[in-house]
């Protein structure tokens, strides 16, 4: 049986100067587990830690923010398939993350960026990563 790795995410929101919303992404290293793509950051729930826990620590560890509050998007349950049968399976939850101390930036030598909502929907993300495109189109944010 598969375990299934538990993630907190973050979806950091910012306005430029010309009052458009953008969000920041960071670019998975090659050799990781989708490497090469485009992600909303965030990482594993360690034991003991709430997912707020966790949310905080790995966006202070990968992009060197202080997360002040944030609300939930979406739970997504995502199983990654190769071609020799099941690869992982996630349970992502992902929180919008509008207020925060701190610039961010790619601490993990890994890219990074800010795009607008057009900008995500062409862009190379993990597949599990669609259903969070899909919730900020609906929801306009």
């Amino acid at each position: 049986m598969l375990k299934t790795i538990h993630v907190a995410v973050g979806v950091i929101i910012s306005t430029n100067e010309q009052q458009q919303t953008q969000y920041f992404l960071t670019k998975r290293l090659a050799d990781v587990h989708q490497g090469g793509k485009w992600e909303f950051p965030g990482g594993k729930v360690e034991k003991d830690e709430s997912v707020a826990q966790s949310l905080s620590r790995e966006l202070k560890e990968e992009i060197n923010i202080d997360v002040l509050t944030c609300q939930p998007l979406i739970t997504i349950n995502h199983i990654y398939h190769e071609k020799n049968g099941v690869d992982k399976e996630v349970c992502l939850e992902v929180f919008i993350v509008d207020n925060y101390a701190g610039e961010p930036s790619a601490q993990e030598g890994q890219g990074e960026g800010w795009f607008s909502l057009v900008e995500l929907q062409s862009l190379d993300f993990p597949e599990a990563n669609q259903d969070i495109i899909s919730a900020l189109v609906e929801r306009n944010i």
